[in-house]
Formats: structure tokens, C-alpha cells, sequence
């Protein structure tokens, strides 16, 4: 069967990767191990119809092993991962069994950090005009793309706790933000909207009020911006950019700004798009494409909805378009994407997005549709 996906990779105009791309799954906790079952599934047909030189490689990890064994994220799996594979897609992490969450920092934090993935990339797009919350926009007015840095501010894990859990106790988190991790996050959102013909960048900060961090925040953005005179690009504080996403998300192409707010202000866009269950990411070390990538859903891991067939499986299968193209694919993003978008215009998808379809279900309609649009028999 490869011959019939490198016969259509060479009428679609692009060259087919002969290397073999090794994909860590990882199906997490909650809901995890369902949705990314389903996006397995998928690229089951990738690989085993299509053709796509890939090989799966399913790990055990995650709360039921943590239980079993008090494994998080062995040092031997993270190397291997960090030689063999092109990308990781990772299910949700998040267990109430285990409430301090030690194998899901482990094992995200093992990745993100460990691999220096420092551009989150979280696109913003609605796909059916009925999922758009707000009166008046369409799903043509919600699509932008988020650049979240990845490994430095906030939830860099700096500070301690003095006096805990006495009435004079004090709680501190240090914000870390370095000239290095600040320009390599800006440029890599300026060379994506330069690359994928986006036209506006907005940089988003606090630096009004965080006059040392986010200062530096505003410095090199101003410096970097001169570097791309083809990009409006223009300077907004967090906070009135909630509010202008809101007003009109139509004026916004590509955001990017740091940890913490990157991950409140796309929360935010995912409301505009139908919910966390549509909403896809990447995590990758823009610098260096050939490096391993992290793929993941953005919802959570949602414990009470596990093993009820309720989930949304569509943000695990657009998340696997962001995978293919990342290896080599990109007109695999847009068809799954566009099958998606069938499914939602049908209904035929779960109840959080209007439909009557369970997890199962609905995945394996897209699965259909994306295999006949390959011209493969049906799943």
C-alpha cells in the first residue's frame, strides 16, 4: 500500500520522507487512554493503509503504573525517547489517586523541560459556525495561533514556602525569565507568521506592572519586531487582550507571550473554538525542527467522564495533524481537519459539541472519512 500514498504524495506536489519516523503514544490518566486509543487508530491508517513509514511505540506510563510501581518517567525511557523518536503524543495527565501529581510532573515536565521544547503552539480555530460563543462571529473570525513559551516564567518551579502552615507562613514563586527564553520564543512566532503567511503578531505582557520581568519582555520584542518590517506587530497587555479576543478575535493572526498567561489566554480561545475537547498543541524546540516534539490534546484528564465513551476524541485527532506535519505531512493536518469539520457539520460527534455520538463512534467516523479521502477501504 505505500505505493498508493507515495502515487498520491506526488500528485499532491509533496515529497514523500523515506526515513522512518518512530512515535512514542503515551495514553495518560482519565479520559487519556480512550482518546488517544482512537488517535492510534488513526495513525494505524496512516501507517498500515496509507503507507507512512512510521513505527508506534506504546509505553506504559502513567497514575495505574505509578500505583503498580512507583514509576514516573524513567531516565532510560526519556533517553530513549530523546534519540529514536520524532514525536511524542501524550494523553491527559491527572489522577486523583495520586494528589500530588508527582508522575504527571515527571513525566510533562520530564518532556518539556527535559527536551527543551520551548514553543507551546496551540491554534485557535472554530470549525462550525455554532460552536462560536459569541453573537454575531462566525468561524471564520476565530483563527489565530498561540505561541506560549514553554519553559521558563512561572512554572519554572523557582521559590519555597517559610513558616508552612503556621499563621505566619509565606508562599513564593519567582518568575524566570532569560534573554535567551524570551527572543527564541518571539522570533519563532514571527518566523511562523512569516512562513504560513500570517499577517499580525501581537505581543502579549505585564510588563506595566512587572516592570523587571516583563520589561524584558517588551525590550526584545521591540528589537526583534525591526528584524520582520513585512509583520504588523503590535505590543497589548494580558489582560486588555482577553478583552480584545473577545470584542473581535477576527483582528488577531498569531499571539505569543509568556508561560502562564499563554496558558489562560488559550483556555480562553478554546471557549471560542467548542470547548477543550476541539483544542489541539504542540510542544517543539522551534530552532531545531529535528528534534523529538510533543503532541498533545489540551483537556484535561477529566476523571468522572473515563470509561463512559462521553469524551471528545476530536482534539486527540487534530492533534494528530499537527504530528504529521510536523514529520513531513502538512496536507494530512488539512484533511483531517476537514473531516473533522464534516463531522461537526453532520453531527456526527459527541454531545459536547452538539451531537449524539460517543467517543468510539464518533472518531471512527472521521477515521471513515479520512480513508476515503485517501482512497483506502473503511476502518
Amino acid at each position: 500500500m505505500a505505493g498508493v500514498f507515495l502515487l498520491r504524495a506526488l500528485n499532491d506536489g509533496f515529497a514523500m520522507p523515506n526515513k522512518r519516523k518512530k512515535i512514542a503514544i503515551i495514553g495518560g490518566d482519565g479520559i487519556g487512554p480512550e482518546v488517544i486509543r482512537e488517535a492510534k487508530l488513526l495513525l494505524d491508517i496512516y501507517r498500515d493503509k496509507a503507507g507512512l513509514p512510521l513505527d508506534l511505540w506504546e509505553l506504559d506510563l502513567g497514575a495505574d503504573k505509578f500505583l503498580r510501581d512507583g514509576t514516573t518517567f524513567p531516565k532510560e525511557i526519556q533517553v530513549a525517547i530523546q534519540r529514536e523518536c520524532s514525536a511524542v503524543l501524550l494523553g491527559a495527565l491527572g489522577d486523583p489517586r495520586v494528589p500530588n501529581l508527582e508522575h504527571a510532573a515527571a513525566i510533562l515536565f520530564g518532556m518539556r523541560f527535559g527536551y527543551d521544547l520551548y514553543s507551546n503552539i496551540r491554534p485557535v480555530t472554530a470549525l462550525a459556525d455554532r460552536l462560536v460563543p459569541l453573537t454575531g462571529r462566525k468561524a471564520k473570525d476565530v483563527n489565530f495561533v498561540v505561541f506560549r513559551e514553554n519553559t521558563e516564567g512561572i512554572y519554572a518551579g523557582m521559590g519555597g514556602q517559610f513558616k508552612r502552615g503556621t499563621p505566619d507562613e509565606v508562599a513564593i514563586n519567582e518568575d524566570i525569565n532569560t534573554r535567551k527564553g524570551v527572543e527564541r520564543i518571539i522570533r519563532a512566532a514571527f518566523e511562523y507568521a512569516r512562513t504560513h503567511n500570517r499577517k499580525r503578531l501581537t505581543m502579549a505582557d505585564k510588563s506595566n506592572a512587572m516592570r523587571h520581568a516583563h520589561e524584558l519582555w517588551l525590550r526584545v520584542f521591540n528589537e526583534v519586531r525591526a528584524q520582520y518590517p513585512d509583520i504588523e506587530s503590535r505590543h497589548v497587555y494580558v489582560d486588555a487582550l482577553c478583552l480584545y479576543i473577545i470584542q473581535d478575535p477576527s483582528q488577531f493572526d498569531v499571539i505569543v507571550t509568556n508561560n502562564l498567561f499563554g496558558d489562560i489566554v488559550t483556555d480562553l480561545g478554546a471557549a471560542l473554538q467548542g470547548g477543550l475537547g476541539m483544542a489541539a498543541s504542540a510542544n517543539v524546540h522551534a530552532s531545531d525542527p529535528t528534534r523529538v516534539a510533543l503532541f498533545e490534546p489540551v483537556h484535561g484528564s477529566a476523571p468522572p467522564l473515563a470509561g463512559k465513551d462521553i469524551a471528545n476524541p476530536f482534539a486527540s485527532l487534530l492533534t494528530v495533524g499537527m504530528l504529521l506535519a510536523h514529520i513531513g505531512y502538512p496536507e494530512e493536518e488539512t484533511r483531517i481537519e476537514r473531516c473533522v469539520t464534516q463531522a461537526l457539520d453532520e453531527g456526527m460527534c459527541t454531545v459536547d459539541v452538539g451531537g449524539k455520538l460517543g467517543t468510539r463512534a464518533a472518531a471512527a467516523w472521521v477515521r471513515d472519512r479520512v480513508a476515503e479521502s485517501l482512497n483506502l477501504t473503511k476502518t
